[in-house]
């Protein structure tokens, strides 16, 4: 979304799963990560002895029958890619720029109006555990002509819980719109902001038979 906003000229159609910046709401989780002193805590969570103690209980659950399924999978990797200490500084300060301990600090609700010049397509899950699927029914009411498309039974990972289905989506998605064509002139007047209701009078300066100097 904020690639749309700064280069609209590049982006022929947006395609928003699962996004954040459509609402305050998101998974407690994602906000205690943001409060002081999580790095120490994340940094323990991941050490190679924890990782290594999950990694044998997941073997141990999968051995037993029990299955994870695709959006585990997901969050497995995820947690995996968090043992680099590189990786969870970048993740830590990436989520404090748009969260805080109250939820979403940034958000797309004032300039989503500029995504009808672009085709649109919103996919959710409807059982999505971190942001909640109301807020891509609040997007898809504030853009005139996007598509939503929720996918029942499926959490935070369309895309992996239902991929084929998210791949016939996308497909005909794209063969059934006309990429945008929004003139650098056009996208100016967008960004302006609105005129003024009440525009401010001019005040008399005071008058003085001195002379000015």
């Amino acid at each position: 979304m904020q690639l749309a906003y700064q280069f609209p000229e590049r982006c022929e159609r947006l395609v928003l799963v699962s996004s954040g910046g459509l609402g305050r709401e998101v998974n407690f989780l994602l906000r205690a990560l943001t409060a002081p002193g999580a790095e120490e805590v994340l940094s323990f969570a991941c050490a190679p002895g924890v990782r290594d103690a999950a990694s044998w209980v997941a073997t141990w659950l999968r051995r037993a029958g029990v299955r994870t399924g695709p959006a585990g999978e997901e969050m497995w990797r995820s947690y995996a890619s968090l043992a680099d200490a590189d990786r969870r500084r970048a993740f830590i300060r990436t989520l404090r720029a748009v969260i805080d301990l109250g939820g979403q600090s940034v958000g797309a609700a004032d300039r989503l109006y500029l995504a009808a010049q672009i085709p649109t397509l919103i996919v959710w899950g409807a059982r999505d555990p971190f942001i909640p699927v109301r807020h891509a029914v609040a997007a898809h009411e504030a853009i005139p002509g996007s598509r939503l498309e929720i996918f029942e039974g499926v959490g935070h990972y369309p895309h992996c819980e239902a991929p084929a289905r998210f791949v016939d989506v996308l497909i005909d998605f794209i063969t059934s719109t006309a990429p945008a064509r929004v003139s650098e002139r056009r996208w100016r007047e967008l960004f302006q902001p609105p005129p003024e209701d009440v525009m401010c009078k001019a005040v008399p300066l005071p008058t003085t038979s001195k002379p000015f100097r």
